[in-house]
Order: structure tokens, then C-alpha cells, then sequence
């Protein structure tokens, strides 16, 4: 049973953590010393894609994006769950069962409020 000592041992984690620092910092600055510069005015000038940027690169996004993919996020997360406890319907029991119906309760509760809230309304007010 040597391997549940090893598992166990905290002491492990922790010279783990310190060689994993320690290996990064050395990596580090050994690049710093090998690696080349390149000075000029074409290094401040933005690139991206293949393509020099031109025009304002400042757009201004609408929150409701970011709502979106907030919700989208949640949302997946927990159809993810649901999936993963669709799975395992024939092994749980009875409170397991409950505890899945009050959590798609619970989503569904969630989904009527962003409704009521108008959260997912895609017009906006120009402020």
C-alpha cells in the first residue's frame, strides 16, 4: 500500500508546486537572455490575422451580446448536467430523482425570469 502513502502525502503537492515555479521562472529567464529583439516602427503598429489594422479598432459592443453568451454558458452547463444525470437515471434513487426534477424546475424558473426581465430582448434603448 505505498501508493496510498504517496496519494496521501501533502509534502508531494507541495515540492511539486515548488519545482513547477521554479521550472517556469528558470524558463523564463533563460528566454529572456537567448531570445531576440526587434526594434522599429512596424512593432507598435497592431497586427492580427494576417491583416494591419486600420480605422478606430475601438468598437463599441452592446451588452446584450455578452448576456447572450453568458446565458448560452450557463445554460449549456447545466443541460450538461441534466445529460449526465439522464445517464444515470436507472442507478439513482427516488431523492436522486427528485433532486433532478427541482433542478430543471429550478432552470425553468430561471429561463421565465430572463423572459419576464426582457434579458433576451434584442432591442435596446440608445442611451
Amino acid at each position: 500500500m505505498i501508493i496510498n502513502k504517496l496519494i496521501y502525502n501533502p509534502q508531494y503537492f507541495i515540492i511539486f508546486q515548488v519545482f513547477a515555479i521554479i521550472i517556469s521562472s528558470l524558463m523564463i529567464f533563460i528566454s529572456s537572455f537567448l531570445g531576440g529583439r526587434s526594434y522599429g516602427l512596424d512593432k507598435q503598429i497592431p497586427f492580427e490575422s494576417g491583416v494591419y489594422s486600420y480605422g478606430n479598432t475601438q468598437m463599441k459592443i452592446h451588452i446584450n451580446y455578452y448576456l447572450i453568451a453568458i446565458f448560452f454558458i450557463i445554460f449549456d452547463i447545466e443541460s450538461l448536467y441534466l445529460y449526465l444525470w439522464s445517464v444515470t437515471i436507472k442507478i439513482i434513487k427516488l431523492e436522486s430523482f427528485l433532486q433532478g426534477i427541482f433542478f430543471i424546475f429550478t432552470i425553468l424558473i430561471t429561463l421565465f425570469y430572463l423572459f419576464k426581465m426582457k434579458a433576451l430582448n434584442w432591442k435596446y434603448k440608445n442611451i
